[in-house]
């Protein structure tokens, strides 16, 4: 017997057939039955319309009123009730009708048997059960299509003035005349940025809550895509001058299917937690292979010797909101959203996330998924030092020259010496300013430096003082600085003694293969001017992000064009035949950006086309409709830089 109450309505005239009708529910052992009996057709239409029954036996012949009208006036009036059709009448028309105007079933009284009887009675509950199912089903794509129309929103809406907010206080930090306001305006950058992650974390568990967040898989090469964040991660370790060491303690497959993106977002995560709560010693990354019956795991252990958590809070360190700094001060900035996000994300690749800790000792945070790898695939041990040296990335073009590297922290100038390497370059050493002019000094009659990579914080001889040396020997070759302290402000100071840029740390490899592209492109042989950017038309229905885009570009020297609708930038094309780029938003008030950058890469197929969005966007929807490349609001110089420089190779 069911636990579930079924409240059943007969609507009959007739007080013998709805004794013989309740005792046949009564003898189905599989439900238990609430009855109620009415007698008058327009009060059964009545409690019919309130939707309170799951079923309704109705009779045929109430008197003068046919049944078929109560139930077709039921049905018109929205009532979701099963109703099953009762009659003395053996007439297929009848049964034919009643069907027709909405009946779940049809019997014939003289012919109901108690096995008949049920299997009516469960066929119209079940049917009542299953639309309810589908109802419910509908209403819940409904709220979840909501969802993601609000996330989207949500995020156009917060990142479009982010755009210009952290735009215009960029450009202020460039412009001399604002000078005096430079720790205001530092201040505006670095908590516009901080909102900008906030938000980024903020919208990824929103989307893990919506069950919206998807898995991107692609094969990962794992050395070299391990190289780049565990080389990232040192030079952070190293400038706070702990030990940093990565050990392969069993072999590994080299190759897995993952998804990059969020793989590199736990790694980093996990590992940066560990280096911001640890003031002595050092982080220490286990890779390994865990094998086990049911599924072999590829496993990260980041152990740190830092502060360590009690143990009654560490199941709560995976919850959004908790903070590892609350159990010993608030000093560090944060949500708390990290380590949750991890933990979601690690879900979905169907692994797991741990931690042991000791206050006063440390912790150690255990990462570990199936790698997804071809099974005849040969393991080996990770070996970073030797991608790091020999590793040449087959997405950039070789470059040549000779470049000195100057810094006091012998791991991270022999890193930034590996990369150099890895791009074709000819590579010198010196560990502090002084030793650097003496090298240079000794190199400029025979074979001169191209390009100097110099740390602003060194012994004997800092870097500050270095550069006013080297140049007042007459050195004109590009000399970029190498510091954490990458504030608009600091750049500019840096400029105005004699650095040409700023490399920031911690040091990216392609950052600094940009870097290093930009200033030894004199030297390298000519090359094809089919993709050089000429004039760049900015697309987006926000004037002030409009603008704010268009004084970035033009910062990098390149004439630009504004427009605010899909019409405008038609008129803008027409007008202007110089026109070789656009900045195009994915929301015009008259048009979708998608399908204009279709109709504009069919008519102008030379011209390459950027998808600006403030929220999330396919890779397969910007190649449909013709675009390049993609940029999430909000942008800013270098990101502008980085996308044109990759357009126009």
């Amino acid at each position: 017997m069911t636990d579930k109450l079924t409240k059943v309505l007969i609507v009959d005239d007739d007080e013998d057939d709805f004794i013989l009708s309740s005792d046949y529910l009564n003898e189905m052992s599989s439900h238990t039955f609430s009855i109620d009996w009415i007698s008058s057709p327009m009060a059964a239409l009545d409690v019919l319309l309130k939707n309170q029954h799951d079923l309704c036996l109705l009779d045929y012949q109430l008197g003068s009123t046919n049944g078929l009208t109560v139930l077709r006036k039921a049905i018109e009036a929205g009532c979701a009730t099963p109703i099953i059709m009762l009659t003395g009448q053996s007439d297929r028309s009848l049964d034919d009708s009643a069907l027709d105007a909405g009946a779940a079933d049809y019997l014939i009284k003289n012919e109901i048997t108690l096995t008949l009887f049920t299997r009516a009675i469960r066929y119209a509950l079940a049917r009542k059960d299953f639309e309810n199912e589908r109802l419910e089903r509908i209403k819940a794509e409904a709220s979840n299509r909501s969802k993601d129309k609000f996330l989207a929103h949500l995020s156009h809406e917060l990142r479009t003035p982010l755009t210009s907010i952290l735009g215009y206080t960029e450009l202020l930090l460039n412009k001399q005349d604002a000078k005096p306001l430079t720790n205001e305006l530092n201040t505006i950058l670095n908590n516009g940025k901080h909102l900008l992650g906030l938000l980024n974390n903020v919208l990824d568990l929103s989307k893990i809550a919506a069950n919206k967040l998807e898995l991107n898989e692609a094969t990962i090469e794992l050395p070299p895509f391990l190289s780049s964040i565990f080389d990232l991660m040192e030079i952070t370790a190293k400038d706070k001058g702990l030990n940093f060491t990565v050990n392969s303690l069993t072999p590994i497959p080299q190759t897995i299917n993952n998804d990059p993106v969020r793989l590199r977002q736990i790694l980093i995560n996990v590992i940066h937690n560990a280096i911001k709560f640890t003031s002595d010693g050092g982080i220490t990354i286990n890779v390994y292979m865990q094998t086990s019956e049911l599924t072999d795991m590829l496993c990260f252990d980041v152990q740190d010797t830092g502060i360590g958590i009690p143990e009654s809070l560490v199941s709560n360190i995976f919850k959004p909101f908790e903070q590892i700094e609350d159990v010993i001060s608030r000093n560090e900035e944060g949500a708390g959203l990290g380590l949750a996000i991890c933990s979601e994300l690690v879900k979905l690749m169907q692994g797991s996330i741990s931690v042991t800790s000791e206050v006063g000792h440390g912790s150690c945070f255990s990462i570990k998924f199936p790698p997804k790898s071809p099974e005849s695939q040969a393991f080996e041990h990770l070996n970073l030092a030797h991608k790091q040296i020999y590793e040449t990335s087959n997405q950039v073009s070789a470059l040549q020259g000779k470049v000195l590297v100057v810094d006091d922290i012998a791991d991270i100038r022999q890193l930034i010496g590996y990369f150099c390497q890895s791009f074709g370059l000819e590579v010198d050493y010196a560990d502090n300013g002084q030793s650097a002019i003496d090298m240079i000094r000794a190199q400029q009659t025979n074979a001169p430096y191209d390009l100097i990579l110099m740390d602003i914080h060194m012994p004997k001889l800092d870097g500050k003082r270095a550069i006013s040396k080297i140049r007042d020997m007459g050195i004109k070759q590009p000399i970029l600085a190498i510091t954490a302290a990458t504030m608009k402000g600091v750049q500019q100071e840096l400029k105005e003694i004699g650095f040409n840029d700023v490399v920031a740390k911690p040091i990216e490899k392609m950052s600094l293969y940009n870097s290093l592209h930009k200033y030894l492109l004199a030297q390298q042989p000519a090359t094809s001017q089919s993709n050089q950017v000429n004039d760049i038309l900015v697309v987006d229905d926000d004037h002030d992000a409009a603008q704010i885009t268009a004084m970035l570009l033009e910062s990098l020297d390149l004439t630009t064009h504004t427009a605010h609708t899909g019409e405008q930038c038609l008129a803008a094309l027409a007008t202007h035949n110089s026109i070789s780029t656009i900045l195009l938003d994915l929301n015009l008030p008259d048009c979708n950006g998608l399908q204009l950058a279709s109709q504009i890469s069919h008519n102008h197929p030379h011209i390459q086309i950027i998808m600006l969005t403030g929220s999330e966007l396919s890779d397969s929807s910007v190649e449909q409709a013709g675009a390049k490349a993609k940029l999430l609001k909000p942008v800013n110089l270098q990101i502008l830089q980085q996308c044109l420089d990759r357009l126009a190779k």
